[in-house]
């Protein structure tokens, strides 16, 4: 069959450029993240590095599934438009096996052309990401692009597969057609749910219910790490671009009201246009979902984290103030703040501490060193079994995500100076966001600096209290700010790497999904050229069928699109806060607004135009000459 698979494609070529060019780009997009991470992995270890490779392996993994998304929606598109071709081969003998190895035969032959230019273009763009990253300071200045070839075999692989995978269930669908059902001249989809494709969408939705149950009722916390929050939109966008002809037509229905009943023709014919059309409709509505229900899911889950983490900082001290050493001695600015009558002062410091695991690992971390009294006075620890006044100097105070659950178990540990240590557990904290760590008292912190003070007013505490604090602390350079000061001078708010790793992931997609909009739209209305055609022979005019493919593209396709993308990104948001309540962490709720409205106005204005354009070219012929041919 690749003879005949050639000569197809050599005839049907400018068919077949949508399709070309939304996986060449896929590939490309995918190579350049994996060759960004090749070269992060060959650098030497250190929290940075890990730091960029963790972001460069999410955005490798996001690029992958929406080229992947995006190209399987818009294969599965192209060998549904060809239903009267296959059908004439049917017609003239051929098998359905045959039809079905030639349809592959002609997907193998482009993917490999396709994944091919798609690694020249991707090798070339690299090193543009590679010199952005050291221009934001997410990764060494002088980094260079690496000599590594496995990332252009994987991306070329990938493609070929994404190619094979998103064809072979149109080309078996299209095996099955008869001869004469091919050759119908109805445009009306139907059979577009079958048996698998319920399967699918079904059996995916379970699954991320599944998911999320099984987190809210074992580990709460996973479902805020940034692992969850980016993979768990995938699989909804996956059961939302499956079900979409189901899902599609009652949004239709409800967009089209209002318009179906106020307007002459034109709103009743974009809703009979896009609901009889649901494979068209669903091809160019599924770059929008995934730019929409990604950029909101993400965007909202930093933004949601950053004010959980707020909420929970705030909720963690009773302190009135809080005053932050900045001489060279703190020691000092101590002993000076708990001389002033009617306050309770706790001092805290960060300390390297590692625990040693039963089979002889080291886990290093970090721990903060108090004293038991005033740290149970003036924190409030999310405590879930022994006391935290129990801590001393052969106790610690840990998390439960460490596994040392019961008080009393020995914890080995190492020191700051190397010495090693077997401590007792007096207290375990429950898993939170952010600083529900390790405490120990100051013997076990050797060489800690002070830089915290926490301040709280007791009963005895008088209106001059408060100018004695500021005075003591002026006289070592410091400051006592007020609780609320100080949170929102340290509150862990989204910081600039995390929006700058937000930018790597979503970066390059939401490009590519623009790409693929305008080029699934040209696909899409260069098949409409025989229905054009007759609309002009009934009585419309050139200017009116090109404004009604507008509004068809822009009203209905594109805000179907943004409406599902929406829908996912609320239920990823919902279950982000599911989560939050179940850890007792009362957090706002964030609505990612503006990037959702700036994605879906950017896929609108440049859905509009090229409707337009793509429409007018399919009307530059005669109307006769066209539907007589």
């Amino acid at each position: 069959m690749l003879p005949i698979a050639w000569k197809s494609l050599r005839a049907r070529w400018v068919g077949l450029i949508g399709a070309f060019t939304a996986l060449a780009l896929g590939v490309a997009m995918t190579t350049v993240m994996l060759l960004g991470l090749a070269t992060a992995l060959a650098l030497p270890g250190g929290e940075a590095v890990v730091s960029l490779v963790a972001a460069l392996g999410t955005a490798g993994g996001v690029s992958a599934f929406v080229s992947a998304f995006v190209v399987a929606s818009t294969f599965s598109y192209a060998v549904a438009q060809r239903r009267r071709e296959l059908g004439l081969l049917r017609l003239a003998g051929a098998t359905r096996a045959q039809v079905r190895r030639a349809v592959l035969a002609e997907a193998l032959i482009l993917g490999v052309a396709a994944s091919a230019v798609g690694c020249v273009l991707g090798r070339l763009a690299a090193p543009s990401m590679v010199r952005w990253l050291g221009e934001v300071d997410m990764a060494p200045r002088d980094l260079a692009l690496g000599s590594q070839h496995w990332p252009l075999y994987a991306a070329f692989w990938t493609g070929l597969l994404v190619a094979l995978g998103g064809v072979a269930v149109a080309a078996r669908r299209a095996g099955r057609l008869g001869p004469l059902d091919a050759l119908r001249d109805a445009e009306v989809d139907t059979g577009v749910m079958t048996a698998g494709r319920w399967l699918w969408g079904l059996g995916l939705l379970t699954a991320a219910a599944v998911l999320v149950g099984a987190a809210l009722c074992t580990d709460p916390a996973e479902l805020l790490r940034r692992k969850t929050y980016t993979v768990r939109p995938m699989v909804l966008i996956s059961a939302c671009g499956l079900l979409s002809p189901v899902l599609a037509r009652p949004l239709l229905r409800a967009l089209t009201w209002w318009p179906a009943r106020h307007t002459a023709y034109a709103g009743r014919l974009v809703r009979a246009n896009a609901s009889a059309a649901v494979r068209r409709t669903g091809a160019v509505a599924a770059p929008v979902l995934v730019a929409v229900a990604l950029s909101g899911s993400l965007a909202g889950a930093l933004e949601t984290v950053s004010a959980a983490r707020t909420v929970e900082a705030r909720s963690r001290t009773a302190a009135d103030f809080v005053a932050v050493p900045r001489a060279a001695s703190p020691d000092a600015l101590v002993d000076a703040l708990r001389a002033v009558p009617g306050v309770t002062v706790s001092a805290t410091a960060p300390t390297p501490l590692s625990l040693v695991e039963p089979d002889g690992t080291v886990v290093d971390s970090e721990a903060r060193t108090a004293e038991p009294a005033a740290l149970a006075a003036l924190a409030r620890l999310p405590v879930r079994a022994g006391a935290v006044s129990a801590l001393d100097d052969g106790g610690i105070v840990l998390p439960e995500e460490w596994g040392r659950t019961t008080v009393g178990d020995p914890v080995p540990v190492i020191r700051a100076d190397g010495s090693r240590v077997t401590l007792r557990v007096a207290a375990v904290l429950r898993d939170g966001l952010g600083d529900n760590g390790l405490y120990v008292t100051p013997p076990n912190g050797p060489g800690a600096r002070v830089d915290r003070v926490e301040i709280r007013l007791t009963d005895a505490a008088d209106a001059a209290t408060v100018r004695r604090l500021e005075a003591a602390a002026a006289r070592f350079d410091a400051s006592v700010d007020t609780r609320e000061e100080w949170l929102a001078a340290t509150s862990p708010a989204a910081s600039r790497v995390a929006w700058l790793r937000t930018v790597l992931v979503l970066g390059l997609a939401l490009v590519y999904t623009g790409i693929a909009l305008v080029n699934t739209l040209a696909m899409a209305t260069a098949d409409r050229r025989r229905e054009l055609a007759l609309l002009r022979l009934a009585g419309a005019t050139r200017a009116q069928a090109i404004r009604l493919v507008t509004a068809e593209s822009v009203l209905v396709v594109v805000v179907v699109g943004a409406v599902l993308g929406c829908a996912v990104a609320g239920i990823q948001l919902g279950t982000m806060h599911a989560g939050l309540a179940m850890l007792a962490v009362d957090a706002p709720l964030i609505v990612p607004w503006r990037p959702v409205a700036l994605v879906t106005g950017a896929c609108v204005l440049v859905a509009a135009p090229c409707a337009a354009l793509s429409a007018a070219w399919a009307l530059r012929r005669r109307p006769v000459t066209v539907a007589a041919g």
